[in-house]
């Protein structure tokens, strides 16, 4: 047997007690030191198990987020718009395509979705709310711009299934990037359940790419600018989010999800805000799968606004963008 010198022994016994010394992965998590997370930065509000969890499965649920109060004032100034009280600017009226040509009746039962409230001063509150803020600063960092708002009424179900919303990736919408610095805000107005319509996901999905998206080929019609996701595997598990008033869910821009029909007699109001950070560009999206996206949406504004081709998919979204907290830097 080979000989060997004292502080060779001593460095091999002090090897072997750092290796039976050392933690194991799980014990590394479990003791608060926690893997390189690449979804959320490093903060001091969401535990480690929510940090987990939204790593997992690109969502994370808070409950009783948004005070009701809140919320009812969210809720008088739609009314207010409905009623052609209050003339927003830039702001988007949406009808279901249900009852897009029936007779207009200037009330909430007409509207299906606002969006761009950036320009209404009481429903942009909701997105420089602090308690919404604190929680966008641990996905997205300290400089936070509010890029796309909506307010959305759910109509009932007028028989022909189209108050339901496709499965889709809210990215396909953005030319902006990087993904990782996106994150959606979405709080319930009131109860939300699978009777009314709730939201529902697939958990992991925006581990995945970007996918092609189109308007599904539905028999009852689709509502306008509702792509849903091509091809996605119809077997992967899903989960229904049932949602009381004041709950806020935070979900990746790749998360796949839709909602369901109205299946109720009255209206499922929510509010959302998709945040970016003020360090995300722009990109060209000519030559990927949001080209389709980036010519109707052109179209529409060309129309609507009277102006020139010269606009660009960029400039529609940083004329809405807005800051909410720190340094608007690149976008």
């Amino acid at each position: 047997m080979p000989t060997f010198p004292p502080c060779f022994l001593f460095l091999l016994a002090l090897t072997d007690l750092l290796k039976r010394a050392a933690p194991t992965s799980a014990e590394t998590v479990s003791y608060g030191h926690p893997q390189r997370l690449r979804y959320t930065l490093d903060n001091d509000l969401l535990t480690p198990e929510q940090r987990l969890f939204y790593e997992e499965n690109g969502f994370l649920l808070i409950r009783n987020l948004v005070s009701k109060q809140d919320i009812d004032r969210f809720r008088g100034e739609f009314e207010r718009i409905c009623r052609q009280e209050i003339k927003v600017p830039g702001l988007v009226v949406m009808r279901d395509v249900a009852i897009a040509k029936s007779e207009f009746v200037p009330d909430q039962r007409a509207v299906s979705k606002v969006q761009d409230f950036q320009e209404d001063p009481e429903l942009f509150r909701y997105c420089s709310l602090p308690k919404i803020l604190k929680y966008v600063e641990c996905f997205i960092g300290p400089n936070i711009m509010a890029m796309h708002t909506m307010l959305i009424n759910k109509p009932p179900d007028a028989g022909k299934k189209t108050s339901r919303h496709p499965m889709h990736q809210d990215l396909h919408y953005f030319p902006f990037r990087p993904v990782d610095r996106i994150v959606c805000a979405w709080t319930a107005m009131e109860t939300v359940n699978r009777q009314n319509g709730c939201l529902v996901v697939l958990p992991g999905s925006h581990k995945g790419t970007l996918q092609e998206h189109d308007y599904p080929e539905w028999e009852g019609g689709v509502n306008k600018m509702y792509h849903g996701v091509r091809d996605y595997d119809p077997e992967h598990p899903r989960v229904h989010l049932e949602m009381e008033k004041g709950d806020t869910v935070f979900f990746h821009p790749l998360l796949i999800h839709g909602s369901g029909m109205n299946q109720t007699q009255g209206f499922r109001k929510a509010i959302s805000c998709h945040y970016a950070s003020g360090d995300c560009y722009y990109i060209d999206v000519k030559g990927t799968t949001q080209e389709n996206i980036e010519k109707e949406v052109k179209e529409i504004i060309v129309r609507r606004h009277a102006v020139g081709d010269e606009l660009t998919f960029k400039d529609t979204w940083a004329i809405r963008g807005r800051l909410v907290q720190g340094e608007r830097i690149s976008m």
